[in-house]
């Protein structure tokens, strides 16, 4: 009768020796990871993301981390933005980063203010160029010029395309333009797909125009009322998506004209075709 309790008790014992064996392996495990080279790795890597000891002994407007710039362009742009700076007063300063940055302590470097707009390029999230934006600028250039900037320049098919020291360098160069403007409403320039899409929309608009426009009644030439009725419509595709973009974006006449005519080409063409197709039947009667 004595035998099974000691059964049942050596059963235990076994079982506890088992899980004190498991917990030694785990703590053994962690401690392994913790004192080895890769955690080390890790600790400073993290401390890289916010490191200022990246900051140059020297002040200059430009700090490229990433190699996004040749030698020759960063020192072109770097005397370009202190010629800017002495000439106008505003402060623009590069940053281009990829697994290290100096984090906030460039802040205090440069002195960063109202008075100045920080570029930052990081090709680790979906758009390349972020702004830092001081309050003096958003009278000059409101927000949406700053997200239009930053979506035009920074979007992965024109980095991809043309380059990120051109992403860097054409966003630098339309805020200088606009601010020797004294401010814009848009980013300046009328890049070849968004004129496409103006002179979609201008096409669109002159197919309702003339659809409208088309003669429903016998001896009516044009249904200007239909034409009125259905104007806003027409109008914001013609006036607000395919004309309005190219005026406020580029001085150039040639856009406007091909939009203008784009409208017309519409227009004339549904205005045309379903008269063309009544006239086989009425020769047949």
């Amino acid at each position: 009768m004595s035998t099974p309790p000691a059964f049942v008790t050596g059963r235990s014992v076994r079982s506890r020796f088992e899980q004190l064996l498991r917990h030694t392996a785990v703590l053994l495990f962690a401690l392994a990871l913790w004192l080895s080279p890769i955690n080390g790795l890790a600790h400073s890597t993290a401390y890289a993301y916010n490191n200022p000891e990246l900051l140059p002994d020297v002040q200059t407007p430009v700090i490229d981390l990433a190699n996004a710039l040749t030698g020759q362009q960063e020192a072109n742009l770097a005397k370009d933005l202190e010629d800017f700076e002495q000439e106008t007063g505003w402060k623009l300063r590069v940053l281009t980063q990829f697994e290290r940055t100096p984090g906030l302590a460039v802040k205090d470097y440069w002195g960063l203010d109202n008075h100045s707009v920080l570029l930052v390029a990081d090709p680790r999230g979906g758009n390349l160029l972020n702004f830092s934006v001081g309050d003096d600028f958003y009278p000059l250039m409101s927000r949406t010029f700053w997200i239009e900037l930053q979506t035009r320049f920074g979007n992965q098919f024109f980095v991809r395309e043309h380059g990120e020291d051109q992403s860097i360098l054409e966003a630098l160069e339309s805020i200088k333009l606009c601010l020797r403007r004294g401010g814009c409403l848009v980013v300046p320039g009328l890049p070849p797909e968004q004129w496409a899409l103006t002179l979609i929309t201008s096409i669109v608009g002159g197919v309702v125009c003339g659809f409208a426009a088309k003669p429903r009644k016998e001896g009516q030439v044009i249904a200007w009322q239909w034409a009125l009725i259905f104007s806003p419509l027409w109008g914001i595709l013609f006036v607000a998506f395919g004309i309005g973009p190219v005026v406020t974006r580029t001085s150039d006449w040639l856009p406007l004209f091909r939009n203008i005519a784009g409208f017309m080409v519409g227009a004339l063409a549904a205005f045309l075709v379903p008269v063309l197709s009544r006239n086989p039947s009425s020769d047949e009667v």
